[in-house]
């Protein structure tokens, strides 16, 4: 360009320029504090790219900063005094370190996720059990794999699962324990974690069976939002009652920051409904002479009632009654085989009885020639039985025995 084009144009802005101040309303503080602002973003995004561009190589650079710019137009017919749109910043390219990365790093909750192996491996230590035996240990206890082959006293492993319990994010561990005792135990369902360290620590206790209800845990789920979820049954199997005749619920704890409290499910059992309430009452035994052979005999009289809306399959007496005294009379054929072969006690199989129904039976006994029988007490007592011979649940157990006194 020649000095001469360089003169006219600098002549022909100084004019415009004199024309436009004329009409211009001076900015006040605030829009001067605005323009600043603006022109600070847009001096940082003006630097962001000539950095850019050096960063790019030693030729775009060099084009960047020192190449031919674009030829001047004509000027805008109508410039304003307030500042342009600050231009949006484009993304970094590729490999740039994005604002995830360069903030600080956030503190992750240790892994919780113990496995079987490592759980029984370890020593933990555990909530206390129920009062009374057994006396299972709680402190550095080595958990047993097998529950079926545990020692009396020891604490067993039966189910294992997972859940972020706390809500930190991380997953954290639940496990139903036994404490060994007979065929059974108590149970609880225990929740663990890891520290900083990796070391396994005891959340807490999420529910344990009691002596009244539930007696029996079965099932263990750790669900997604946290919510540990329990099978919990009414009464335990044994002693003459199936697993299947329990009543079984599932019920939900949630963490509280300090124990776990339950959020879902029943919170008690109704009725079980293999369940009635049998009652038993006897008369005394008075024996007489029989001529015939000079031996004394009698008859006990029992009454058993049903007094529930469940049928009674069977009932089992017991007669508890001395060795002298055996059994005699046709009434004993209706008592099952071998009717007081086995005696004392003698026994008797009766039944059915429906429900609120009642039966009753004389049971004869008889004193051999030359013995002697003191007088004295005996206790009568039934046991209600369901199908396949298995018991019934009585909630009043007082009222099926009745004593009787003989003579």
């Amino acid at each position: 360009m020649s000095e001469l084009e360089n003169i006219d144009l600098a002549g022909e802005f100084n004019r415009y320029r004199g024309v436009l101040l004329a009409e211009v309303e001076v900015p006040g503080p605030a829009a001067v504090r605005r323009t600043v602002r603006q022109r600070k973003r847009r001096y940082r995004a003006t630097a962001g790219a000539a950095a850019v561009a050096l960063l790019g190589g030693p030729a775009v650079g060099y084009a960047a900063l020192n190449g031919p710019g674009p030829t001047p137009g004509p000027l805008p017919p109508t410039p304003s005094v307030t500042a342009s749109p600050t231009p949006s910043v484009s993304p970094s390219p590729t490999g740039t370190p994005s604002a995830t990365s360069a903030s600080p790093t956030q503190a992750v909750s240790p892994d919780g996720r113990i496995s079987r192996a490592q759980l029984l491996a370890a020593k933990v230590d555990l909530p206390a059990w129920r009062s009374g035996p057994p006396d299972c240990p709680v402190s550095g206890v080595r958990l047993v794999g097998d529950p079926s082959t545990a020692k009396e006293g020891t604490n067993a492993l039966e189910k294992i699962d997972y859940a972020d319990v706390d809500g930190d994010g991380a997953t954290e561990t639940v496990a139903m324990l036994l404490c060994s005792f007979g065929t059974g135990g108590p149970q609880q369902v225990v929740a663990f974690d890891r520290d900083e360290a990796g070391r396994i620590v005891t959340i807490g206790r999420v529910v344990a069976t009691s002596r009244e209800k539930p007696q029996w845990l079965t099932s263990l789920d750790g669900r997604s939002d946290g919510i540990v979820r329990v099978e919990v049954a009414d009464l335990h199997p044994g002693g003459g009652w199936p697993g299947e005749w329990s009543q079984r619920q599932w019920r939900g704890y949630r963490w509280t920051g300090e124990r776990f409290s339950q959020v879902e499910g029943p919170t008690s059992f109704g009725p079980n409904p293999y369940s009635t309430n049998l009652a038993v009452t006897a008369k005394d035994l008075i024996l007489a002479d029989d001529p015939t052979d000079g031996s004394r005999v009698g008859a006990v009289q029992v009454r058993v009632r049903a007094l529930g809306d469940r049928r009674v399959d069977e009932v089992f007496l017991n007669l508890d009654l001395p060795a002298s005294l055996v059994p005699d009379g046709p009434a004993w054929s209706d008592c099952g085989p071998d009717a007081g072969k086995y005696g004392p006690p003698l026994r008797c199989r009766l039944g059915p009885i429906e429900p609120n129904g009642e039966l009753t039976v004389r049971l004869g006994v008889r004193l051999p020639p030359g013995a002697e029988l003191p007088p004295g007490t005996a206790t009568v007592r039934g046991t209600a039985a369901g199908p396949g011979g298995n018991y019934l649940i009585d909630p009043d157990v007082g009222n099926n025995e009745d004593t009787i006194a003989y003579r």
